[in-house]
């Protein structure tokens, strides 16, 4: 029962009570990504998003690719001016028909504008069609519309330059989103593997790995890759629209993200080199078994080494013939077995 009791108790203990010690403030000094979306009156994606442009700060959990905010963090989104619906508002996103209307212009002319690099996208999704939806900031238009510099861009014809530009089928869309998404991926990056990881997940494999040369650095590389967001299976169509959208692929940004790209790994090889496999020591080798003796060599003998030869062949011949009678016998000829013809 007893147990009970300190169970309780340490449970109710929180990191603004100053009497509590400091390993117990610090278990509950920081809240997951979820609980602290809920606290803060938020939607996931609208959370995210905050996370995203920095309205939100948040740190690493205790495992790989885990975040958590800091309770401190939460109390002072809470004491802000205005809170919930300030905050809410800040990371409210539109799409092209509200944004249009926030703009008092068509959804055609708001496209144009988009396109042109005008308008900067912070975020898309696919609908069930698998087409692009691209989502913008409702301050971010409310301040570009408050411009009276925009004025001529909003009302009348387009100006003859940026109709050009149009005509030709430009669109800065994806590539402005890839700008300000790699600023998310390098402000949440706290090692420099993490931020080189960041800057190749922008780049298709064939320029990273001309880039970074030492295989197993582009291996320690991969792992700090991101993968595009929206959490699709790897292998889905919608996975690879995002993807395709995440890759660089105007020559100047390809060029610019390379030479990034290049610094940082140098500098995260420099903090830290990327790690290899133990160097094994040499195997000691037995000796090889010993080859069979190879025949020898048959003599090469020339013409009057031929006729020396048959000459003491015949000499030989010719003693044993002289020798033989000597032991009793008369050596028998071929003559003597030939028959007589009748």
């Amino acid at each position: 029962m007893s147990r009970q009791r300190t169970t309780t108790t340490q449970r109710t203990v929180t990191a603004f009570d100053l009497e509590a010690g400091p390993g117990v403030a610090k278990d509950d000094s920081w809240v997951t990504t979820g609980r602290a979306a809920r606290e803060l009156g938020l939607r996931r994606a609208e959370f995210d998003l905050a996370v995203r442009l920095g309205r939100i700060r948040t740190e690493p959990g205790g495992t790989a690719g885990e975040r958590r905010v800091a309770r401190a963090e939460i109390e002072r989104l809470r004491a802000g001016p205005g809170f919930p619906e300030t905050l809410r508002r800040s990371v409210h996103a539109v799409g092209t028909a509200e944004g249009a209307a926030l703009l008092g212009v068509a959804k055609s002319r708001f496209a144009r504008l988009a396109r042109l690099g005008l308008l900067v996208p912070v975020a898309f999704h696919l609908n069930r069609y698998r087409a692009v939806v691209w989502l913008y900031l409702a301050d971010e238009l409310r301040l570009f519309g408050d411009d009276g510099k925009n004025a001529p861009l909003l009302t009348g014809r387009m100006p003859e330059g940026l109709r050009g530009l149009l005509d030709s089928g430009t669109d800065l869309r994806p590539r402005n989103w890839r700008g300000r998404h790699l600023g998310f991926l390098l402000r949440e990056a706290e090692d420099p593997w993490a931020r080189a990881g960041a800057v190749a997940s922008f780049l298709d494999p064939p320029h990273v790995t001309q880039v970074v040369l030492d295989p197993y650095d582009r291996s320690h590389l991969d792992g700090f890759r991101h993968r595009p967001p929206g959490g699709a299976h790897p292998d889905s169509p919608g996975a690879q629209i995002a993807a395709d959208l995440m890759t660089a692929r105007d020559p100047d940004e390809i060029a610019w993200l390379r030479a990034d790209l290049a610094r940082l790994v140098d500098e995260a090889r420099a903090h830290r080199p990327a790690p290899r496999p133990p160097a094994s020591p040499r195997p000691m080798l037995s000796p090889p078994p010993a080859r069979p003796a190879a025949p020898a060599r048959p003599e090469i003998l020339t013409a009057t080494d031929r006729a020396g030869r048959r000459g003491l062949l015949a000499r030989l011949r010719h003693r044993t013939r002289r020798a033989a009678p000597l032991g009793g016998r008369r050596p028998v000829t071929r003559e003597a077995h030939v028959r007589p013809r009748t």
